[in-house]
């Protein structure tokens, strides 16, 4: 069997999954690919990656050619923590002005201009950029972060008392619909499930149980993370509090709201079918 090409996020929010892959506790034959959202995205839908952990919105718009792995997501029931909007002014107060992209992350732009359209009701101009508040701060009235980025930044304006407001996106979605907020699922091409099937399930298998230890290592994982970011401990400990795992009927429902949104706003071509691997054969 070749080497499986396995995508990893390379964010602390995802070390709970990786963990134990990468400390070689589950004897598997895995190459680890590393990335931001938007490359693994890139690289998993061009079929250079046989699973990926992928942004929801790209889930959607390429439902048709993709499984979702059982039992496996990352979000959170309203704050979240890494998916911020730092802007100058209040949110409701940003019409007309011009907002800041992260070019790092999918869900959490098309998450953003949801809220904008549906909750804040204002109309902005969008620019994607590099990461960089600072720079991002200086061409517009707002921007948004995600991830270890989202989280850096908030730490230094927090110490240096800078006058940005922050808003938490997952606990803006939680606040307008009632619903927690579904960032990534782990997927796998349809072409690989029909030529590779018990690729698929030991991918999925490995998955499950490197989670399974890394939640029982949660001290490991943490101090991993602070030598990663050197957020403070307390921050990373509240962070992996709030950030889940799991992929239930209730991800299930809360997902197909985010999906139902994004359609509305145009963002998504058409309705989307969850197809999860082991579930739906097309």
């Amino acid at each position: 069997m070749s080497l499986i090409r396995l995508g990893q996020v390379d964010y602390i929010n995802y070390l709970p999954v990786y963990h134990a892959m990468e400390e070689g506790v589950i004897p598997l034959e895995v190459k680890l690919v590393k990335g931001t959202p938007t490359r693994l995205n890139r690289m998993f839908l061009n079929g250079d990656l046989e699973a990926a952990p992928i942004s929801t919105i790209e889930y959607a718009r390429n439902f048709n050619r993709c499984f979702i792995l059982p039992d496996l997501s990352m979000s959170a029931d309203g704050r979240v923590s890494s998916i911020l909007l730092f802007s100058k002014i209040p949110v409701t107060e940003l019409e007309g002005k011009k907002v800041c992209l992260t070019e790092s992350s999918s869900t959490s732009v098309a998450l953003l201009k949801v809220l904008f359209d549906h909750y804040y009701h204002v109309d902005v101009q969008f620019e994607t950029t590099d990461p960089d508040l600072s720079k991002m701060m200086e061409r517009a009235d707002a921007a948004l972060l995600t991830g270890d980025d989202a989280m850096l930044a908030r730490q230094r304006i927090i110490n240096s008392d800078r006058p940005y407001q922050i808003t938490d996106l997952g606990e803006a979605w939680k606040k307008f619909t009632g619903e927690r907020m579904i960032y990534t699922v782990w997927a796998v091409l349809k072409t690989h499930v029909e030529n590779n099937p018990e690729k698929v399930a030991l991918i999925n298998e490995t998955l499950l149980k490197s989670r399974e230890i890394g939640l029982n290592e949660v001290h490991n994982i943490i101090s991993k993370a602070r030598k990663k970011t050197g957020l403070p401990v307390h921050v990373i400990e509240d962070y992996f509090n709030i950030i889940k795992h799991d992929f239930n009927e209730e991800h299930r429902k809360a997902l197909l709201t985010f999906y139902d949104y994004a359609y509305k706003s145009g963002l998504i071509e058409e309705r989307v079918k969850l197809h999860v691997w082991g579930e739906t054969s097309d």
